[in-house]
């Protein structure tokens, strides 16, 4: 059965799960997984030598665990994950996976069919990261010690693998937004900034 893949990544508290459900809203036949669904237990996650939890790394998250769960959405897309519009079999089937490390995982490469990267500026986002409530919470100093400047680095790494990324003005000014163009193979997407 065809399907088609979207992958939304980028900053913490950039609006991902945010657009990942107004998609879902709007498209037919659409399921979404969050990666945030599959961190590590606390007791399982490392901690830096300043004591900050890690859990901006790869190895805080099962991603066996969420391989799983896209390989059984992607064998059976009518019968997995919560979807919309059940009635409209016809349609082909997408998977939303929203998260702020998808990119960087290998064994996910092959399947973005459309792939999306938000960024916004580092007061905004220590801003909405101020707003919310994390289990555990989040230490003094944390957001600038550890969590924007592993965002930079992830970032960083993105844009270094194999994506062709382009400023394309006619893409951004038809998405409304600043961002740049990227595309890989049969994968293309934005990397969007505010």
């Amino acid at each position: 059965m065809k399907t088609f893949v979207i992958g939304i990544s980028g900053v913490t508290n950039g609006g991902k799960t945010t657009l990942a459900k107004n998609l879902q809203k709007h498209l037919p036949n659409c399921s979404v997984l969050s990666q945030d669904d599959f961190f590590k237990p606390e007791s399982e996650i490392e901690t830096d030598e300043n004591g900050f939890l890690q859990y901006d790394v790869l190895e805080a998250l099962n991603m066996e665990e969420m391989m799983s769960a896209i390989s059984c959405w992607m064998e059976n897309p009518t019968h997995s994950l919560a979807s919309t519009h059940e009635e409209s079999i016809k349609e082909i089937p997408i998977l939303i996976i929203e998260g702020f490390l998808l990119f960087h995982y290998k064994p996910l490469d092959t399947i973005w069919n459309r792939c999306y990267f938000l960024t916004i500026p580092y007061e905004e986002c220590k801003r909405r990261r101020s707003t919310r409530v994390y289990k555990p919470p989040d230490a003094p100093g944390y957001f600038d010690g550890h969590v924007w400047p592993m965002y930079l680095k992830h970032r960083k790494e993105m844009e270094n693998v194999s994506w062709e990324i382009e400023y394309n003005m006619e893409k951004m000014q038809e998405a409304g937004d600043r961002g740049f163009w990227m595309s890989r193979s049969n994968q293309s997407g934005y990397i969007f900034s505010e």
